[in-house]
């Protein structure tokens, strides 16, 4: 299940556009506590360095509507305020080894809450409608208990058997509720009806860095670096726990207030130990060893990390084709045309990362992702202050923070619901744990 704040496209082409190459995904958006209290590049290339974001954010075409994006009154400062403050956290006093990420991660995420085991329908209030999908939708909500907003995703329990997705949404659930990282969604809890399962979880406002992408048309250097430095610590974290998350792309990372990254939609995410066989996730970003039903690990998602950089920086992934077919057959040939605006560091470091050839992949060697992290892309990268998120981000999103602000995200027509049916429930068994 998907939804998008891009606002340059009607919401029909939007969806015909996704849907040519995503599987059904589910973008979130804070979370609550029941009873009223929420327990909550180059050497110049330095991350910061960039020109106002939504001046550089001009779309393509003449002809084309403006987004609905809007420069924030409290960032988007010029590039010399931004470069120098980052310039300044890059040569400070603080600790710059990278850190092992399970060690760092233990003080920076002593956060996690622990909420009320089962909600019901009537623990919220439905405002509106964020996105939809195959298997149902994402409502924003207001607990009745403490007014506060969170994003309930829906889905239908007959869709998601008849899908075969029974195992994924029950691995969502089970490794949402094991996650805790400063750069995930949260959930706060998952109840059932006769018909529907019901996930509570954070409402982010900033909407998709999709959408943020295609209204840049594509981002400089040190913001598109800025983003993939969150990304590499959100693998590292996933790896250090055997979860692959298989599903890496721009629709799936959503910004929080501030401009931080949170990865959602764990539909595809599966605690895999050794090697796994699935054939699964959005075909411009699924490695060639997914492809050729090879036996895969971690490596497949430094693989997509190398897309989402590519993309970032170009505007367009790699393979991509209005056939999935051909789709994949430009990944098993791997025959990648970097642009010449490309700087040779990115590009070295695009090479390491999509490449067939496991033995030389980024991410998959004995260092795992420290290989990553100490590319010369990535000098500039104050990994310990990126970890605290007290680096300034390079984009705030023009929202009203806890407010319910939707506007970063598409409006679709409301429709009936059929929330809180009782009665015989014969797929119930296949969702204990909701």
């Amino acid at each position: 299940m998907q939804f998008t704040q891009n606002s340059y496209k009607t919401p029909e082409s939007l969806a015909q556009e996704k849907t040519q190459y995503a599987q059904t995904t589910e973008a979130l958006s804070s979370a609550p506590d029941s009873e009223g209290s929420t327990s909550y590049t180059d050497s110049n290339d330095t991350i910061g360095q960039t020109s106002n974001i939504t001046e550089y954010a001009q779309p393509e075409e003449a002809n084309v509507s403006q987004p609905k994006v809007e420069a924030s009154e409290t960032k988007n400062q010029p590039a010399a305020s931004y470069a120098a403050k980052t310039a300044v956290e890059a040569d400070s006093n603080v600790n710059t080894d990278s850190k092992n990420i399970a060690g760092q991660s233990t003080a920076a995420v002593q956060t996690t809450s622990t909420s009320r085991s089962k909600y019901c329908l009537n623990d919220f209030s439905i405002v509106r409608t964020l996105g939809t999908g195959s298997f149902g939708r994402v409502h924003l909500v207001r607990s009745v208990h403490n007014n506060r907003y969170y994003a309930m995703k829906v889905l239908r329990k007959e869709q998601v058997v008849r899908m075969k997705q029974i195992a994924h949404t029950n691995d969502e659930r089970r490794i949402l509720k094991m996650v805790s990282f400063p750069f995930f969604i949260k959930m706060w809890g998952t109840f059932q009806d006769s018909r529907n399962l019901f996930m509570v979880m954070e409402y982010i406002e900033g909407g998709e860095l999709f959408s943020l992408l295609r209204k840049s048309r594509r981002f400089p250097s040190p913001v598109a670096k800025f983003y993939a430095s969150e990304v590499v610590l959100a693998l590292e974290y996933l790896h250090s726990h055997d979860i692959l998350y298989r599903d890496l792309k721009p629709e799936n990372i959503l910004l929080d207030k501030n401009g931080h990254i949170k990865i959602a939609d764990f539909g595809f995410s599966k605690v895999v130990p050794d090697v796994t066989w699935t054939l699964c996730g959005t075909p411009d970003y699924i490695a060639p060893e997914v492809v050729a039903s090879k036996p895969y690990n971690k490596s497949v998602d430094w693989w997509s990390l190398g897309v989402l950089i590519f993309e970032m920086l170009t505007g367009y992934t790699p393979f991509y084709s209005q056939s999935h077919m051909e789709t994949y057959e430009k990944i098993l040939r791997c025959e990648v045309q970097y642009p010449n605006y490309l700087s040779p560091t990115v590009i070295d470091l695009l090479q390491r990362l999509i490449t067939k050839n496991l033995s030389l992949r980024l991410g998959n060697l004995n260092k795992g992702a420290a290989d990553v992290k100490e590319h010369p892309w990535f000098a500039e990268v104050v990994w310990e202050k990126l970890l605290n998120r007290s680096i300034e981000t390079p984009y705030e999103p023009p929202i009203r923070p806890g407010m319910g602000d939707s506007s970063q995200f598409e409006l679709y027509k409301e429709e009936p619901v059929d929330y809180g049916t009782t009665g015989d429930d014969p797929l119930a068994c296949y969702f204990p744990d909701f």
